[in-house]
């Protein structure tokens, strides 16, 4: 069963993301006030591409799979919604379907706004449409980057860009070798292969390239990043 309310990690993920954080304490106030809680297990669906969209969600906890499936059956991952990051708006506010799938990976917790609720909340905060502007600008900046990425860089240099952002993103630090960090987000190579837009087999020979040259460590729990500005390096393709 769903628990009413946030516990106290998933609340400090909450308020301390970076959009959400630039709101004014008013404006946090009221989109908390009306938001309910779903906690889920590794692979539930949150949001299927063509539903009719009832809901603006943020993570709180885990992660959440944002993904498609080709008319071949291939799957397409696009990315891993960290804590701290709301996603849905694009739906709720043209009011078309969802574009895409969500799933949760690993024990997630949603935070999530009615549909109803995040119109009024529009209605009654100017400086909501302003902050919604902003986050839409983000992620078009961010959706440019990606495609330029995928015309531009070799697949090296995007598995390093990508491994820099998931340690960004869940990186844990080392307690026993210094500078070293570890991703906390666990994926399969497979997985990891369809961030990047490549095979799991050249995935696996990147990674093991960036192992040999002392960027990486692979173990059996995930990947360790030993020496940042060396996957740097590599990212700028250099």
């Amino acid at each position: 069963m769903d628990e009413p309310i946030l516990n106290i990690e998933e609340r400090e993920a909450v308020n301390a993301g970076r959009w959400f954080s630039s709101l004014s304490p008013s404006l946090r106030h009221d989109i908390l006030r009306c938001a309910y809680v779903r906690r889920l297990k590794d692979g539930d669906l949150i949001a299927a591409r063509g539903d009719t969209p009832e809901e603006w969600i943020a993570c709180a906890k885990g992660a959440v799979r944002v993904s498609s499936t080709s008319l071949s059956g291939k799957q397409i991952t696009f990315t891993y919604v960290e804590p701290g990051i709301w996603f849905g708006d694009v739906a709720i506010l043209d009011g078309d379907s969802r574009t895409h799938d969500a799933y949760a990976h690993g024990d997630t917790t949603i935070l999530c706004v009615a549909r109803h609720d995040f119109e009024r909340i529009l209605s009654t905060h100017v400086e909501f449409y302003q902050a919604m502007l902003r986050l839409q600008a983000r992620r078009i900046r961010q959706l440019f980057g990606l495609v330029e990425d995928l015309n531009t860089l070799p697949l090296r240099a995007r598995l390093a860009k990508q491994l820099l952002h998931l340690a960004r993103s869940y990186g844990v630090p080392s307690l026993n070798h210094g500078e070293e960090v570890r991703i906390g987000l666990h994926l399969a190579q497979e997985e990891l292969a369809q961030l990047v837009g490549a095979s799991r087999q050249r995935v696996n020979q990147e990674l093991k390239a960036m192992e040999r040259e002392e960027a990486i460590r692979i173990e059996p729990g995930g990947l360790v990043i030993r020496n940042r500005e060396a996957l740097m390096k590599i990212s700028a393709a250099e």
